[in-house]
């Protein structure tokens, strides 16, 4: 039976990337000419964009950082690994540098703070994630820490660094992505308060735990202590994050940067499906009960469902957004695993991913309703057992408003201090990806800021920023603090 349901009105989720005015249709057009390199030409600009800090430096950190990896060969520097605490010790020296008080707490995130000219005040909180995916590019969170820093730079070269009106305290957070222990956000969750102490007790897959993990790298990791890495709300002004787009509107409208408008919720769980073990030769087909072939069923039904989710889910008459919000959703296996693996066994026991992620939270839910109960049916159908975990939810977050359109005028300011007199509207993005945004959200106002990137391609070693989209956003950065901070 489908799931039934009636979904609030959202956007189609490709089309709410662009801004919704008559005056932005041509920066929706793939061959739109570059904002930055298209428009009238600045006269006298060099000694207010401070290259040498915010592009040049900048990017050689960000090659520097790159390289800080465990394997050879590709960029990999997971949670607390040796990759990740020894580029822990790099951006805390850059920090340094930029004027900034340092200390790494036991979650191993690490912060960088000037107090400006009122210490108790509440604190701007900016940053992104120093952990990677798998065979990774450089710009996916390193971008947003550089940035922070950079900026913040620049006012200690400017003497300007004291004279903040807020306290600004950078974050490197140690862990976003989640290869790890198959948890994300447990840098930012942690600050952020929503980090159950049981998480402790979570493993990676050689069976260590994330106390142990802790216990080797700091000492006092007691969930007493990891219950106090949470930040009060009272304490914190708001959160800004610099991120690449990891999408191609951006590109596609020629615009260097973006304003984000929310982030879509996501789900991952861990599917194990158990069957029986044995010889490839001597098991008749019609005998088998092979976790493979119904784990392969399994996939292409989520596939299915996630591509026409109208056909498995029922509605009221009276939704006339959901086909739109339809738009949003998309469904990913992105690992897998089998026992005993061997080419003339059939496997006992497969194990896969998924993600799932949608903009509206009772959407996501309903699919997932739906997609288990068809789940277990086929596992019920093959005679194999069908285990489905849920390993992280995180719903669905707006951007604060006054904040985003804080960050659309320090956009705004960067292109015109770069590019001349250029009339443009900083394009309004919704994320489909997650960050550390949606889990401070649950501890003050947040703000982002997306960044082009080459192709939309992130994931990858082919994952690629211009130095001068790296420019302009620094100069972003740097302009929101001197006018809001």
């Amino acid at each position: 039976m489908a799931s039934s349901l009636c979904f609030l009105p959202f956007l189609l989720f490709v089309v709410s990337s662009l801004v919704s005015s008559s005056s932005s249709s041509s920066s929706s057009s793939s061959t739109a000419t570059d904002v930055l390199h298209g428009g009238e030409e600045a006269e006298a600009v060099g000694h207010d964009l401070h290259r040498e800090y915010l592009r040049d430096e900048a990017a050689s950190r960000l090659n520097e950082l790159g390289k800080v990896s465990d394997v050879n060969g590709y960029l990999e520097r997971t949670f607390l690994s040796p990759a990740s605490v020894r580029a822990a010790n790099v951006i805390r020296q850059w920090m340094e540098d930029a004027g900034l008080r340092t200390w790494v707490d036991i979650m191993g995130n690490v912060h960088g703070r000037v107090d400006g000219i009122n210490a108790s005040a509440p604190a701007l909180l900016m940053g992104s994630h120093l952990d990677t995916v798998v065979d990774a590019g450089k710009f996916d969170g390193a971008l947003g820490i550089i940035s922070a820093i950079s900026a913040l730079k620049v006012l200690k070269v400017t003497e300007k660094l004291e004279k903040l009106k807020h306290p600004v305290e950078v974050i490197a957070f140690s862990d976003e992505e989640g290869v790890r222990f198959q948890s994300t956000f447990l840098g930012s969750a942690a600050i952020a308060g929503i980090l159950p102490a049981a998480t402790l007790n979570i493993s990676d897959k050689s069976g260590r735990t994330l106390q142990e993990v802790l216990n080797d790298n700091t000492v006092g990791a007691t969930e007493d202590n990891f219950i106090k890495l949470k930040y009060q709300p009272e304490s914190v002004w708001g959160y800004v994050e610099v991120h690449i787009e990891q999408g191609p509107v951006l590109e596609s409208a020629g615009i260097p940067l973006g304003v984000v408008k929310g982030i879509a919720g996501q789900t991952r769980l861990k599917v194990t499906v158990s069957g029986s073990q044995g010889h490839a030769g001597t098991v008749p087909m019609s005998m088998r009960r092979d976790p493979m072939a119904a784990a392969a069923e399994l996939i292409v039904l989520l596939e299915s469902i996630c591509k026409h989710p109208q056909e498995f889910l029922s509605y009221d008459d009276d939704c006339s957004s959901v086909e739109s919000l339809f738009g949003s959703l998309v469904c990913t296996v992105g690992e897998i695993s089998l026992w005993p693996s061997a080419s003339n066994v059939i496997p006992g026991q497969v194990t896969f991913t998924i993600d799932l992620r949608a903009m509206d939270d009772v959407g996501r839910e309903a699919v997932l309703y739906e997609l288990s109960a068809r789940m277990y049916n086929i596992c019920d159908r093959r005679s194999v057992s069908c285990v489905i975990e849920r390993k992280h939810d995180a719903n669905a977050v707006n951007c604060d408003s006054e904040l985003s359109l804080q960050l659309q005028s320090a956009a705004l300011t960067a292109f015109r201090k770069m590019a001349g007199n250029v009339d443009v509207d900083v394009p309004k993005l919704m994320s489909g990806a997650g960050h550390d945004a949606m889990a401070m959200a649950h501890l003050t106002k947040m703000g982002m800021l997306f960044v082009r990137c080459r192709g939309g391609i992130s994931h990858s070693p082919a994952e690629h920023v211009l130095d001068d989209d790296i420019w302009a956003a620094g100069l972003a950065v740097l302009a929101f603090l001197e006018n809001h901070v």
